[in-house]
């Protein structure tokens, strides 16, 4: 079958790896794709935004799937329209999307139907959030409700630095998505991210990883879209991911239905391992990014039947299998990432790096021009590498990164760290 994938992420040059090497797939169309992804899929411009046009295409092109990757589209309804029109589609409704679009829709929905999670407030006017944060006492966390790239949260450690990250929201620094402000309790214990599928009747757990999302060495500075991920999670035992399936995942999928927005598509779920067990730090509707190319890497199953079953709803006869061994990508972003930075310098040697069978170097933030390899985002390389241990993966990963030439780049060195001290 022709697929259609959306995006041009390191999570989407991810999916198009995996989809590509699927016997289902006949052509694979990306839009708008990025430089690592054109070897591989027919790389098309469309406006996603006009799901006529998209649709056109896919009658066009007899698309008999499309896989939409970033969390924007499905927010907008793109898997709404597609479905309309009869073409399956692997992504959730825009109002199934709204676990990720709000904030505090997931947290209502959460205290609505008992799924653990961490106390909260909702607010459109800062002074009523000052108020509560002066109650509450920190640390707190204060969000942005709707979209904002994975930086709209902020750790306040301080009255001060909370009030600061309200007037920053409220003052527009993360433009709509901060026109309503959710103020969260502070919750000690591990971070962990969670993924299952859902075809709107049954859920299907996948697998665990954990990332990093500050810029800085150790977890320090301000946080980004992810700088890299490991899976699995050793915090995620198999008696925490048979609590997680019980106490979050499938009561949110029950929910989801009973309040008219059956959800289809993957669940990811931002988890805190506390002292009592899970409790959910908050939803999005799409693959992590850049946890999906550690998933990719330890998936040994064909993705694409598992796709099409959350499509048309036969997921209940559908298994996944993984590889025992642990993936890890550590990304390689533009120097000045997550504040401003340039665009355009050529990465060279990326082919030598990746010539280890057990590495693959996802392309998020590239292009290519000319034969060669131009930087035109922040996040712009995922080294990603496997091997029996976690230790093991981060040497083949930096050993990988070595021999990559580009001086405008950097990375963090500790990716993984976590997990190595644990053992």
């Amino acid at each position: 079958m022709n697929i259609l994938l959306i995006g041009s992420g390191g999570r989407e040059h991810a999916l198009a790896w995996k989809i590509s090497a699927s016997p289902l797939t006949d052509t694979l169309y990306c839009t708008p794709g990025n430089g690592g992804i054109e070897p591989i899929a027919s790389c098309i411009s469309l406006d996603v935004s006009n799901h006529s046009a998209v649709i056109d295409f896919c009658h066009e092109r007899v698309i008999g799937l499309v896989v939409v990757g970033p969390e924007a589209p499905l927010v907008d309804g793109i898997a709404d329209a597609l479905n309309a029109a009869n073409i399956p589609v692997f992504g959730p409704s825009a109002a199934a999307a709204q676990l990720e679009g709000s904030k505090g829709f997931t947290k209502d929905m959460c205290a609505r139907y008992g799924i653990p999670t961490a106390a909260y407030g909702r607010f459109t006017d800062p002074d009523a959030a000052k108020a509560y944060i002066a109650e509450r006492g920190t640390p707190i966390v204060v969000k942005a409700d709707g979209l904002a790239a994975g930086k709209g949260v902020i750790i306040a450690q301080t009255d001060t630095e909370a009030d600061q990250a309200i007037d920053m929201m409220f003052d527009g620094e993360f433009g709509e998505a901060g026109v309503e402000v959710v103020v969260e309790e502070f919750m000690l214990g591990e971070e962990a991210s969670f993924f299952a599928l859902a075809d709107g009747t049954t859920t299907l757990a996948l697998a665990t990883a954990q990332d990093h999302k500050a810029v800085g060495e150790g977890d320090t500075g301000p946080n980004t879209g992810g700088m890299g991920a490991y899976s699995p999670a050793p915090v995620m035992t198999d008696e925490m991911i048979a609590r997680v399936m019980a106490e979050i995942i499938e009561p949110t999928a029950a929910a989801m239905s009973d309040m008219g927005c059956t959800y289809k598509g993957v669940f990811f779920a931002g988890l805190m391992i506390t002292g009592t067990g899970p409790k959910l730090i908050e939803y999005n509707c799409r693959f992590g990014d850049p946890e999906c190319q550690v998933l990719m890497m330890r998936m040994t199953s064909d993705i694409v039947p598992l796709l099409l079953a959350v499509a048309d709803g036969t997921l209940s006869q559908q298994s996944v299998s993984w590889s025992d061994n642990t993936a890890l990508t550590v990304v390689l972003a533009s120097k000045g990432y997550p504040g401003a930075y340039s665009k355009g310098s050529r990465i060279e040697n990326v082919d030598d790096a990746s010539a280890d069978e057990n590495v693959e170097i996802f392309h998020a933030g590239t292009k290519a021009e000319n034969g060669d390899i131009i930087a035109v985002g922040g996040r712009v390389l995922n080294v990603t590498a496997q091997a029996p241990s976690v230790s093991q993966a981060k040497d083949l990963a930096y050993a990988a990164i070595s021999k990559i030439d580009w001086p405008e780049g950097f990375c963090r060195s500790d990716i993984g760290w976590r997990a190595i001290n644990r053992d």
